[in-house]
Parts: structure tokens; C-alpha cells; sequence
């Protein structure tokens, strides 16, 4: 049985994306008879669960994350494990702290995003977002590989049970999905809880999730209260595939979630929450798959209930939303970059 490990952490700040994408390649990985482990700087209990309820290890370090201590201590749990390969994922991620790992004789996949690292000494780089570029890798080694592109999306397994479904649109979209992020420190969930209260829209369905690193859960709780909307304010969800079928509409935060949303044909509002998320939210954007609606700082209460009040109504262009997302995404993401694991391990 081979050892992949997983080197990926959670906050409130950073959010849960980099775990939850993770998650995706070693939900595969398993799946051939592999055994997985996640290293984790942070503590989670909600994450940790999920994880271990993959059978997945987890294991906490002691050190800084991205620190040469860190770096010491995943290598130390990869020869522990006899694992010849280690999963990186993280802005926190040096190219000191690549090539620390690398000499050590270990093989590296690198998640990334933006080409944040001043060089690349890993075998593997995967940028799965839409606006991938090889330029962002012009600082490399020789022997490191490029992956690029919405072909190697990481979906989860949960997702695949629907590939190659259809999703029917609704005349009027009642039922509204919210998820801006694990982390969403700025709660741009309560302004868009904001522009949703101000719809004078009849027998709308919402339901809000927000993940276990999320500060603000008491003052939405409060809000939602206050409110005579038929909200649910879900925590920590494991059925997220469930929720994006049941949905007629998403507003969402750029990010990993985009992909399962356009994967799963949900019509999407997307409000960007960290910078890396730019790119790729103006260049889905561009192809007609969601409506960006830019900075969460720039945008206002009032710019998110005209768009969703357009969009409700608007059959459409929701069914051409649907349509283009379903044809972005195939769901192969991740046997495609274990494939090439195996083949550079032979």
C-alpha cells in the first residue's frame, strides 16, 4: 500500500480550500488501494472529523507552518510512513522550503495558484484554475512539470455521482445556495444576507453555510433571527453536492468552489474574497459560466440584490449559465494528475 502525504492547512484567514481540494486527490488516491495522510499546522475538530472519516490520517506539527522546522518535521512523518511522495498546497510555501523537502530525495506536488514562488524545485506543479498560465513558471527546474488548466480540476468524490447529469432550471429561481468560503473573516455572508432581505421576492428558500473556522457564526445566527425569510444556517455541511442539486441559484465566493459549482450547472453569483481569486472569477466571468461582481469591499448591499433580482427571473440566461458550466468541468481532474504521479514514480 503506498503512502501519499498531504501538507495543507485551514484558518478563518486562509479558509478551508487548500484541505478541501486536498481531499479531492486523496479521495482518489485511496480509491487504488492508497493510504493518505494529512500534515496540518492548525487544529480544525470539524476538519479533522471529515478527514478521518475518509480514513484519512492527520497529524499536527509542532513548528510554524512554512517554517524550516515545518519542513523537517513532513519529512520526518513521510519517511515515517515509507511515502515517497508529499502533496504541498499553501501560500505559506517558500521555494526554500520546496527544495528543503526535495533534499531529502522526496517527490513533491505543488498546488498553486498564482506563481507566488520566486522558483520551483518540485517534480510536479498544478494549477487547475481557469486563468493557469506556464508564464507564472518561467523559474523552475529542469526536471519539474507543469499541469494546467480546468482539466485537472479536483472534485471531491461526491461530486462525480452526478457527471454527466443535466440540471433542470427552474422559471423563477427560489432556492438560493450562500457559501462564501470555510473562512469568510470579513463576513460577506451578512451582506448578502443584507441584499437577500431586501428582495421582495415570494417563497424563497436559503440556506447559508459557513464552515467550522468561521468567526462570525453568533452575529448571523442574530441576524437571521431578525429576519422573516425561510433561511438555514448550516455548519460544517458534508453534503455539499446535495445542496448545489437542491439549488436553483448560488452565490458564492471565487475559489475551489467554482469548479464543483460549474461542474454541477448551478447558476452562480460570485463575489471575490481573497486575490487570488481575481483571475479566475473576471475570466469565468468572461465565458458567460458566473457574474462576477468583483471585490467584496467594493461591492454593496444594493449591487447584489439588483444582480439577484435580475437573475431570479432570468430563465435564460441561467439555462446558458448551466450549460457552459457543465461543459468546463468533466470530473476527470484527478485521476488525470494521479496518472501522472504513477508514471513519473515508475
Amino acid at each position: 500500500m503506498r503512502n501519499l502525504i498531504f501538507r495543507a492547512d485551514a484558518s478563518a484567514q486562509i479558509g478551508t480550500g487548500h484541505v478541501m481540494r486536498c481531499l479531492a486527490l486523496a479521495q482518489a488516491w485511496n480509491t487504488q488501494s492508497g493510504k493518505t495522510t494529512f500534515v496540518m499546522a492548525g487544529q480544525s475538530s470539524a476538519l479533522e472529523a471529515r478527514l478521518r472519516s475518509e480514513d484519512i490520517d492527520v497529524v499536527y506539527l509542532s513548528a510554524k507552518a512554512g517554517s524550516n522546522e515545518d519542513a523537517q518535521q513532513t519529512v520526518n512523518i513521510a519517511q515515517k510512513n515509507a511515502a515517497s511522495w508529499i502533496v504541498v498546497d499553501g501560500y505559506q510555501f517558500s521555494s526554500e522550503y520546496q527544495k528543503r523537502l526535495k533534499s531529502y530525495g522526496l517527490k513533491v506536488l505543488f498546488v498553486d495558484d498564482y506563481g507566488h514562488a520566486e522558483n520551483y524545485y518540485v517534480d510536479l506543479v498544478l494549477n487547475q484554475n481557469i486563468s493557469a498560465d506556464q508564464n507564472l513558471y518561467k523559474s523552475r527546474e529542469p526536471y519539474t512539470h507543469i499541469l494546467l488548466g480546468i482539466k485537472y480540476t479536483l472534485l471531491r468524490r461526491e461530486f462525480l455521482i452526478s457527471q454527466g447529469l443535466v440540471k433542470a432550471i427552474a422559471p423563477i429561481a427560489r432556492k438560493i445556495l450562500v457559501t462564501l468560503g470555510g473562512g469568510d473573516p470579513d463576513n460577506v455572508t451578512l451582506k448578502v444576507l443584507q441584499a437577500l432581505s431586501q428582495l421582495s421576492i415570494n417563497n424563497l428558500e436559503i440556506v447559508v453555510l459557513i464552515g467550522g473556522t468561521n468567526p462570525h457564526y453568533e452575529k448571523l445566527i442574530s441576524f437571521i433571527k431578525s429576519l422573516s425569510l425561510s433561511i438555514s444556517l448550516q455548519l460544517n455541511i458534508s453534503n455539499m453536492h446535495e445542496l448545489m442539486a437542491w439549488a436553483d441559484l448560488a452565490i458564492a465566493a471565487g475559489g475551489s468552489t467554482n469548479w464543483e459549482l460549474a461542474f454541477m450547472g448551478l447558476p452562480s453569483i460570485v463575489i471575490t474574497i481573497a486575490d487570488n481569486q481575481k483571475a479566475i472569477a473576471a475570466e469565468l466571468d468572461r465565458q458567460g459560466v458566473i457574474i462576477n461582481l468583483g471585490w467584496h469591499q467594493d461591492v454593496t448591499v444594493e449591487q447584489i440584490g439588483f444582480v439577484l433580482r435580475e437573475l431570479i427571473s432570468d430563465r435564460p440566461k441561467r439555462e446558458t449559465m448551466s450549460k457552459k458550466g457543465r461543459e468546463l468541468v468533466d470530473g476527470n481532474g484527478a485521476k488525470r494528475v494521479i496518472s501522472k504521479i504513477n508514471s513519473m514514480s515508475a
